[in-house]
């Protein structure tokens, strides 16, 4: 769970994902800003041309009724129900209040203003208040300071943020659900290409991408992948056939050539005529084996074979193999030991393994001259099995071991040990066949081959 949370920040999916998060965010964001603005906006304006009113009104009754009709006006607002936030004071040139609800001119509101915001006691109040005002010279030489108190304004533009915050709240947690069922619809989608490709690798040649007709970029990607996945269904199949025809073609001319061999070597006496039977003859086996190697490799590297997994006994199969080897590895002065750690059935191609491993001892016990003791070790890891075979003989160069691997590579060709140089390729061409590789390690001393194998594992019985 570690590696897969690792793994997030590089994944499409979720760079998709979080890029659609951060542009609605981005959107619902702006929007319910440009509503707050909008809205303080609307609420400061209409304050604003209230006051505007207030004062119209006040400069006609001062102009139909001069100072006398103002006072009435003013004494009239101010005890109206309807007016409880106007703010009005009728002051001499000097500030000295005449009527209202302030009890001073304000010492830093000039007697001509259009328009101010300020916090101010009313006649009355124990705190001061944020109003809007305006302020006016009467022609007497009187001045008149109207305005309404914007409280109300400020707890309505309070409420109207903590509305805008719940809804941004509320925004962010839908578009959190729908990024994320976006990035699953999407998950999904690739799922079923995936899916359908592993199957095929896996050796489920029939397998295709369903196209469900959408009609979408998924559907022409799902067509195109069939497309692929048909001519390639199509090659391993021509592969299949022309492997079974070589294998077929070339090996009876061989087996009869052999047949011919045997036959001469029974009807002659000449004893040069028969080592030179004899080195023809081994020649043949060393074609046949080249050629049987060659075809094997050729079959794993194409996939054929993934349908002949069975669950195995790794330890019995090791086992088995030490058994068949013994002998000879005694021979040469090697004993032979096996390591399982693994309490486990395991679906692999058998007769693949069992050559390869093979493959790899005869090599330790041709090439670890000097050596002793060649160790089969199995072991789990999450999702598959590694199997290693050491010895303790000279080993290989670390700038050697490509070479190692080469097909007919063969690091010391003087030497007079045969051998096609293809049993590393068909190791790794085996390992390929179950989803892993090969290394080439130093076990200090001596060479540790590794076979990592991406396997189904069973409990065993």
């Amino acid at each position: 769970m570690a590696a897969s949370w690792h793994l997030i920040p590089r994944s499409t999916v979720a760079r998709f994902v979080l890029l659609a998060f951060v542009f609605q965010i981005a959107i619902i964001g702006g929007s319910l800003l440009f509503v707050r603005q909008a809205s303080e906006g609307a609420l400061a304006e209409e304050q604003r041309q209230s006051v505007y009113d207030l004062r119209d009104e006040l400069l006609d009754a001062y102009r139909d009724g001069g100072q006398l009709g103002l006072t009435r006006l003013i004494s009239s607002r101010l005890q109206s129900p309807r007016h409880s936030i106007a703010v009005i004071l009728l002051a001499t040139a000097d500030g000295t209040p005449l009527i209202g609800n302030l009890g001073d001119w304000p010492t830093t509101v000039p007697p001509r203003t259009d328009w101010r915001e300020i916090e101010l006691y009313r006649t009355g109040s124990d705190r001061p208040e944020r109003m809007g005002i305006s302020t006016a010279p009467l022609p007497d030489g009187t001045r008149l300071l109207m305005g309404h108190v914007s409280e109300a304004n400020i707890r309505l533009a309070r409420i109207n943020e903590e509305v805008i915050g719940a809804a941004l709240i509320g925004g962010l947690c839908l578009i959190l659900m729908s990024a994320l069922l976006l990035g699953r619809v999407l998950s999904r989608q690739i799922k079923r290409i995936t899916s359908t490709t592993t199957a095929f690798v896996d050796g489920a040649l029939a397998e295709r991408v369903p196209i469900r007709g959408s009609g979408d970029a998924f559907d022409d990607l799902g067509r195109a992948i069939n497309v692929m996945l048909d001519r390639i269904e199509k090659l391993i199949s021509e592969l299949r056939v022309l492997t079974d025809g070589l294998a077929h073609d070339l090996k009876s001319p061989v087996t009869r050539l052999k047949s011919v061999l045997e036959r001469a070597v029974l009807e002659t006496r000449d004893p040069d005529a028969l080592a030179a039977l004899d080195r023809v003859a081994c020649e043949a086996d060393t074609l046949l084996s080249m050629l049987t190697t060659a075809l094997l490799i050729s079959r794993a590297e194409g996939g054929i074979g993934r349908d002949h997994f069975v669950a195995t006994d790794i330890g019995a199969l090791l086992d088995d193999l030490a058994e068949i080897y013994g002998p000879v590895a005694e021979d040469r002065g090697f004993a032979i030991e096996t390591r399982v750690e693994i309490a486990a059935r395991v679906f692999i191609h058998r007769e693949l393994i069992s050559r390869a491993i093979g493959n790899l001892i005869d090599n330790a016990l041709n090439y670890a001259v000097g050596g002793t003791r060649i160790l089969i070790h199995a072991s789990a890891f999450p999702g598959g099995l590694t199997i290693a075979v050491s010895d303790d003989g000279p080993g290989i160069p670390p700038e050697r071991r490509a070479d190692a691997l080469r097909r007919f590579g063969r690091l010391d060709p003087a030497r007079n040990i045969g051998g096609s140089g293809l049993g590393l390729a068909l190791v790794e061409a085996t390992a390929g066949l179950h989803h892993g590789d090969l290394a080439l390690e130093d076990n200090a001393p001596g060479l540790r081959v590794v076979l990592r194998l991406n396997v189904s594992l069973a409990q065993g019985d």
